[in-house]
Parts: C-alpha cells; structure tokens; sequence
C-alpha cells in the first residue's frame, strides 16, 4: 500500500504546487466547536443536505432564507408542537421547495435531533464525542435513525456540520483503489466501508492530517482535474 506522502505529491502537482495545494484545504472545526453547535442549527443543516440531494444547490442556498422563515429557525421543540395542518401548509408555500417527503423528514429530524440532545445533552455534543475513527458507524446510525440522512446525505451533513470526516465521492474511490484497496466501483458493501475506514485510519495516524484534508488531497490527486473554483469540497 502506497504512503500518503505519494499521494499528496501527486496532489500538488496537479494543482500547482504544495502552497496551492493547501490553499485548496478548508479549516477543520474543533471538537469543542462542534460540542457547542446548537440543536436549531444542526436540523437546518440536516435540512439542507437533505433538500440539496438530487437538486441544484445554488438554488437551495439562494431560498435558504425563507426555510429559515417558514420552519421557525429550525428549532426542533417549537417545530414539534405544531399540528399536522402547519405541514400540510408547507406542501404550497412558494418560499421553500415543495416536496412533500423532504418536508416530512424535517418534522422526522426535529424528533431525531430532541431524542439525541436529550440523552447526549444537545447533538452537537453527540457527534463530538463520536469517536473519529468510526466515521462508517456513525453514518450507519445516522441513516437508520434519522429521516432520508443515508448515503452522500450524510456525509455532506457531517461535512458542512464542520465534523472532521471524509466523503465518498467517485474520485476519491478511484484514490483508494488506485493504493491497492480491492473495492467495487461504487464501494458501498459493509465490507468496502470497513476497509475504507480503516485506511483512514492508518492515513490519520501516518500524517496526522485530519480526515477532511486526507479526503480531499486523495481526490484532488486522481482523475479529472477540476478548476479551482470547482473544487469546493
């Protein structure tokens, strides 16, 4: 198995040098940061993941203001007190998309999120104290207990929640085999997951990168080579 060291000079390369290459990298949020995220702010992230999935995400962020609007700042409890005849409403209301089972899944996740936060003390601290190294487990809770948070879902909510953790996309699979790892193209079985999870792992501990930054190095150093203002994640 190649050292990541190959990797990220083969990264560099490709974008221009290893001071380009850094520039590319974004900040990783504390584990103390994540610890204070508050509840409102965790659901509308999962909201917006969960909106963004299948959708242009110009468009989701550009109406992103009136979803804050129309689900009350995405505070769970007052989102739970509200009857059924203030979701049914949201199905015509033109400030957000009207999809009716993303809709539901936001009255899902404001129960999903209040359960977490009152055993773990918010969700924020929940995914805080998740241990880094298992970032397959916690995506696997993340789908069964919570509404439409499966697959890349996931992984971008974690992203942009600012957790520490990779994401799977078609690039870097192509990285990971290209190192060695007998994965299937889409590498999604149990056992491509646990494999790819412990590569991580050794990565982390070779470097001492954080798992972002491993994540988006092993994408940057394979296949196509996209601008700079394409490289977003």
């Amino acid at each position: 198995m190649s050292s990541f060291d190959k990797i990220q000079k083969r990264a560099a390369k490709r974008k221009g040098g290893e001071k380009a290459l850094q520039s590319l990298l974004p900040k990783v949020s504390t584990k103390n940061k994540l610890s204070r995220l508050s509840d409102d702010r965790v659901l509308s992230e999962m909201a917006k993941r969960v909106f963004s999935a299948g959708f242009v995400w110009k468009v989701v962020e550009n109406k992103w203001p009136g979803f804050e609007e129309v689900f009350l700042g995405f505070d769970p409890a007052k989102l739970l007190k509200q009857p059924n005849r203030f979701w049914d409403a949201l199905g015509s209301n033109e400030k957000i998309i009207r999809n009716a089972q993303k809709i539901s899944s936001v009255r899902k996740n404001a129960q999903f999120v209040v359960e977490i936060a009152q055993e773990h003390g918010s969700f924020g601290k929940f995914l805080a104290d998740w241990p880094i190294q298992d970032q397959i487990g916690l995506l696997d809770f993340l789908s069964k207990h919570g509404s439409r948070l499966g697959g890349n879902t996931g992984q971008y909510f974690l992203r942009f929640i600012g957790r520490d953790s990779f994401i799977l996309s078609s690039d870097v699979i192509l990285c990971l085999r290209d190192v060695g790892l007998p994965l299937s193209s889409a590498g999604k079985s149990k056992k491509d997951l646990a494999a790819i999870q412990k590569q991580f792992n050794v990565w982390a501990e070779e470097t001492g990168l954080s798992y972002t930054h491993l994540s988006r190095i092993c994408a940057f150093s394979i296949g196509e080579n996209y601008s700079t203002e394409e490289d977003e994640y």
